[in-house]
This record gives C-alpha cells, sequence and structure tokens, in this order.
C-alpha cells in the first residue's frame, strides 16, 4: 500500500516520494495495478511492482496476522548478570522455547535460578564475549528455522515476534526488526528517564521501513530482531569483534549480500530505561564508538549526513542569517531547481523542482545543525571561540533542532527536552570521537555530499 506522502501525478504513471527520495515512472500496466494506492502481490508483474516500491519505501506491506508459528521459533537471550529483568523478560516470553546465554556473570548462580524457573535451556560462556559472541554462542544451539533475538532488559511478547514473521511471506526478508519503546521502570521516573523513554537511541520512529544505509531507517538495533537462522550462518553470525554496532553491521552485511531487511513499527517491545544518569549517559558514549570501526568496515555507508551540494549551501546560509550570504543562497537554489527540473520523468509539473528544492534545503538545515551539536561538537566548541558567525550558526541550529524534537515529541516538557538533548549529543559527539581516534578513521564523522540532487 502506497504511503500517504507519495505524490501521484500523470494519472498515476508517476511517483515521487520514497527514502532516499525518488521519482518512479511507471508502465500503463503497473499503473492500472496499482490503482487506489494498493497492488496485491499475486506472483509475475504484480509481485515484481510491489517488490520495486516496498524496496523504494514508497509503499508498506499489509502483513497477515501470523506466518510463523511458536514451533518454528527459538529465542536466543544473552545476559550478563541482571537477573530481574531477565526473569521480567522471559515472563513475557512464554511459553516460546528459549535459549539463555550467560555471558561471563559475576553472579552466575542468580542468573541459573531464574533460567531453572522458567524451564529455559542454559548456556554458559566462561569468557565474556560481549553481545555478539554470546548471541552466535546461542545461535549454534538453535534447530528451528527462525530465531528471535531478544536482550534481558527487552520485555517482548510471543505474539510480537510472531506477527513479525508475517514479512517472512516474502522469501528475500531475512531480518525483520520492532519499534523499541523506552520503558522506565522507576516507580517515579526522573527527568532523564523520562527523556530516554520519550527519545530512545532505539526508537527508530512509527514508519514501516525497507532498512538500508542512506534510507529513512538504516539500521536496526540487536535488543529486539527476529531472523531466518540459516540466512545468518551463511554470513558467518554477529561480528564476535565488535562490541557495540555489531546490530548495524550485521544489517548492512545482510543487505550487501542481496537479502531484504524490515522494519516494522506496529509490533513494539518495551527496553527499560537506565536507572542513573552516569549510566544513561555511558550508554549514549558507548553507542558513538562503535562509528570508528563501522567507518572502517562499511566505508560511506557510516557517513552522519547526506545532501546534495545545492542544499548543503543554502542550508548553511539559513543558519548563519547573514546578509551576505543570500546571493550565495538564492543562486545554488535556482542551480539547484533547474537541475532536478532536468531529471524529473515526463508528466511531472513545473512546480514539483521547487517542492523538492525547498524540502531538500530544510533536510540540509537540519542534517547541519545535527552536525554542528552533535557530531562535531569538539570542533564546534573550539571555533564559537574565535568566530561570530560560527556562534549565531550554532544558535540557529540549537533553535530548529530543539523545535523540530518538541514537535515529535510533545508528551515531553521543554526544559527536559533541552536539558536531555544536548546532553544526548554530548555523550554521543564525544564517543564518536574517541571511536574515530581509536580506529584511526574519520569516516563516521564525514557528511557525503553529491554533486547533484537524487532522481
Amino acid at each position: 500500500m502506497l504511503f500517504d506522502d507519495v505524490l501521484v501525478f500523470d494519472s498515476g504513471r508517476l511517483l515521487v516520494g520514497g527514502s532516499p527520495l525518488r521519482a518512479v515512472r511507471l508502465s500503463a500496466r503497473a499503473a492500472e495495478l496499482l490503482a487506489g494506492g494498493t497492488v496485491v502481490a499475486d506472483g509475475g508483474d504484480a509481485s515484481v511492482l510491489a517488490a520495486r516500491l516496498l524496496d523504494g519505501n514508497l509503499a508498506f506491506p499489509v502483513l497477515p496476522e501470523r506466518l510463523l508459528r511458536p514451533e518454528q521459533v527459538t529465542v536466543v537471550v544473552p545476559v550478563r548478570d541482571r537477573p530481574a529483568q531477565l526473569d521480567r523478560c522471559l515472563e513475557a516470553l512464554a511459553p516460546l522455547q528459549t535459549i539463555v546465554v550467560d555471558d561471563a556473570s559475576e553472579r552466575p548462580d542468580a542468573v541459573a535460578r531464574v533460567v531453572a524457573r522458567h524451564g529455559a535451556r542454559h548456556v554458559v560462556l566462561t569468557d565474556n564475549l560481549g553481545p555478539a559472541g554470546a548471541r552466535n554462542a546461542g545461535l549454534e544451539q538453535v534447530t528451528t528455522p527462525f530465531v528471535a533475538f531478544v536482550d534481558s532488559d527487552v520485555t517482548a511478547t510471543p505474539e510480537t515476534l510472531l506477527h513479525l514473521g508475517g514479512h517472512f511471506g516474502d522469501e528475500l526478508v531475512c531480518l525483520v526488526g520492532p519499534l523499541v519503546d523506552g520503558t522506565a521502570r522507576s516507580a517515579r521516573p526522573r527527568w532523564f528517564e523520562r527523556y530516554d523513554a520519550a527519545a530512545s537511541s532505539l526508537d527508530l520512529g512509527t514508519r514501516p521501513a525497507s532498512v538500508s544505509p542512506g534510507a529513512s531507517v538504516g539500521w536496526l538495533p540487536g535488543a529486539c530482531l527476529v531472523v531466518r537462522a540459516e540466512v545468518l550462518r551463511s554470513v558467518g553470525g554477529f561480528n564476535p569483534s565488535m562490541r557495540v554496532g555489531e546490530d548495524v553491521d550485521l544489517v548492512w552485511r545482510l543487505v550487501d549480500h542481496g537479502h531484504r531487511v524490515r522494519y516494522e513499527p506496529s509490533c513494539r517491545v518495551g527496553h527499560d530505561t537506565r536507572s542513573s544518569m552516569q549510566a544513561w549517559l555511558a550508554r549514549k558514549f558507548i553507542y558513538g564508538t562503535g562509528g570508528g570501526a563501522l567507518g572502517l568496515k562499511h566505508g560511506d555507508a557510516v557517513a552522519p549526513a547526506r545532501m546534495s551540494v545545492a542544499s548543503a549551501v543554502v542550508g548553511a546560509a539559513l543558519l548563519l542569517r547573514r546578509r551576505r550570504a543570500v546571493p550565495a543562497a538564492v543562486g545554488s537554489a535556482v542551480w539547484a531547481t533547474l537541475r532536478v527540473a532536468r531529471t524529473l520523468p515526463p508528466g511531472a509539473p513545473r512546480s514539483l523542482a521547487v517542492r523538492l528544492v525547498l524540502e531538500g534545503t530544510m533536510w540540509a538545515a537540519r542534517q547541519e545543525s545535527s552536525l554542528l551539536l552533535r557530531h562535531w561538537w569538539p570542533l564546534t566548541a573550539i571555533a564559537c571561540a574565535r568566530s561570530t558567525a560560527v556562534r549565531r550558526a550554532v544558535l540557529s541550529a540549537a533553535v530548529l533542532d530543539l523545535a523540530v524534537f518538541v514537535h515529535e515529541r510533545p508528551q515531553l516538557d521543554l526544559p527536559s527536552a533541552a536539558a536531555g538533548r544536548r546532553l544526548d549529543d554530548l555523550a554521543y559527539g564525544l564517543g564518536l570521537w574517541v571511536g574515530a581516534v581509536r580506529h584511526r578513521s574519520v569516516r563516521c564523522l564525514l557528511p557525503r555530499l553529491r554533486s547533484t540532487p537524487r532522481r
């Protein structure tokens, strides 16, 4: 089914939308199959069209209630201590068959008692391997065609995991992930717990997506995934050398091998927020450190921003708010509009080029704001001490970033949103720089610029 925001022109022959943004020209037969915005993938041309729309994030699949049966799935839960969270996790998963992999806990007896109480299989590691290694150890014990990975601080129900299996009706789909909600467990959650519940790093939004680098959803968190076991084995499982970013690496390797990965936010699981500010900030920092290794392994896929040169120039001019920047901004916008107009397929109205350039400019300004405040903040802080123009740009970026953030999360009060957003950026950005230095790779800090707008 087409997304509501996909633009349709020329009697259904031209579609504009998706992620990355694209214009798609359909044949008369394809337009007929898509009449009403829905195509039934029952083989032949219809299935080819459906695959093209799904891969381009122009449409989303309507899933059957359930495709997997409980006996087809084994759940692997990696854990290191956390007996109380493990107890809650296993209680929610019953009656699915479950393997708990104890990753060298400091209190193995406490973990063993919880596992025994729930009747799960127990694998004990004597050396701490990290999440990737522990998941691989569990995968070795799996004999079912599908495996679900659920972290011990996650609450997921059998109904959720089995419903995710609806995507496996497409034989090319090998991995599916749900929306991971932050869940505050404190009786009276403090402000940073409320922030993390509303703006979890693992919450990738409410829009279904085909996952790939550069798309609206470019990765999936390993906190909860359902995977075809044989496909996972064929790519070597999770990378055991990575203790952070191993989930991103797996998704990108699967996509590189020609497999499809889907994000299904209609299925939701709960992920416990950190109970102390120190632990919360430490987790943000650790997430950031994964960027260096990902840059070494996947190159430009890890780029923190993607935009055309023209959009970048206009977006920067907006943030600088200087009259001297207006001629460059206007010139770049006109040039970009002409280039876009020449690349649009027949049947597109002239006004579409202007609309696309305006949307690209605003998106570029948002990405540049994120670069200044999050990814590049150590350099930004130094530059602010020396340049009035940079200070002006940073103020503009902070206002724009916070306005968009609060609009998207109205449940947060303004002080919590402002404090949480800036601390989140500082912790993650610091981790990003530490990872870049550690792995001697700056790929995770460099935006990807295109000379022309994407067709």
